[in-house]
């Protein structure tokens, strides 16, 4: 019998079409999209994007895949992408999310790789007893409202500024006794967390075999475990990785689209372009463009 995939989206809960974006940063009112679904986000999982929950106020349940917990607000929760998670809020429930793409995550911090060590699992954070420090975190997330909606000189370095600080202030939270880090116990998202980190890694693309020794299984498994997680076979998931980096080589280089091809381990530039077109949508030639 087949195992039952996994309730996944590319973007946020409930949209189809999701967000390809990789500078994705998206923050909005839990009453937004909550009210809509009922008051209840059955568990689900986001490929690619991070979430942090600041709830000010309300009752909350949170749900895991090792638990369920009523989260005492003030509280702040961190959800790392390929984490199961699901929330039943109290239609009185006041607060807001963040989400934003892990390729702006690890953006943030390239100079403190560690970081995306310290965000790899589920934090819970109560600030019951320190209202005021709530407060000042949620004048950072008010700060970032202003930003995103509107348009100012060096908007995208001062977003990039504030993200930073806010990260940063709920590491430090999260080492306090208020703060709850849960690992995940569902094998399969384990799996898939450990082969998305072994690409991320990767100096260069491993064959899938290569891939599935390393994490101690088999290519069949770990191709069972993508498509149960994100509908899309573990090679599929190699090649988007490798057109993310190109897209990087394509805006800010002035390498020739088949240097870049040789610069990604492809032997021939054409199925590199074929390849791009397929997954993006246009050509190389066409994105660079766009983005000169």
């Amino acid at each position: 019998m087949a195992k039952k995939k996994l309730l996944h989206y590319d973007g946020l809960y409930g949209d189809i079409g999701g967000s390809k974006k990789e500078s994705y940063i998206f923050l909005e009112l839990i009453k937004t999209r909550s009210e809509s679904f009922d008051w209840k986000i059955n568990p689900h999982v986001h490929t690619h994007l991070y979430q942090v929950f600041c709830i000010e106020s309300g009752n909350v349940q949170l749900e895991t895949s090792r638990q369920t917990m009523a989260l005492k607000t003030p509280v702040i929760a961190v959800i790392p992408p390929g984490l199961l998670h699901g929330l039943q809020y109290s239609p009185a429930v006041k607060g807001q999310i963040l989400t934003l793409s892990d390729t702006v995550f690890e953006q943030l911090f390239t100079a403190a790789p560690s970081m995306l060590l310290h965000f790899d699992d589920l934090k819970t954070i109560s600030f019951v007893k320190h209202k005021d420090e709530f407060s000042k975190i949620m004048q950072l997330i008010k700060q970032l409202h202003t930003e995103l909606f509107n348009e100012k000189t060096e908007k995208k370095l001062l977003i990039a500024s504030v993200l930073q600080q806010f990260f940063i202030h709920i590491l430090r939270w999260s080492e306090s006794p208020s703060a709850s880090i849960l690992p995940d116990t569902n094998q399969t998202l384990l799996y898939y967390r450990k082969f998305i980190q072994l690409v991320k890694a990767s100096k260069s693309p491993f064959s899938i075999p290569a891939y599935a020794k390393e994490m101690g299984i088999s290519a069949v498994h770990l191709n069972r475990v993508c498509n149960q997680v994100c509908n899309k076979s573990a090679l599929l998931i190699v090649q988007e990785h490798l057109i993310e980096q190109s897209k990087n080589y394509l805006a800010h280089s002035n390498y020739s689209i088949a240097e870049i091809a040789y610069q990604l381990n492809f032997e021939y530039p054409n199925y590199f372009a074929r390849l791009f077109k397929k997954i993006h949508g246009n050509s190389p030639k066409e994105y660079r463009k766009s983005k000169r």
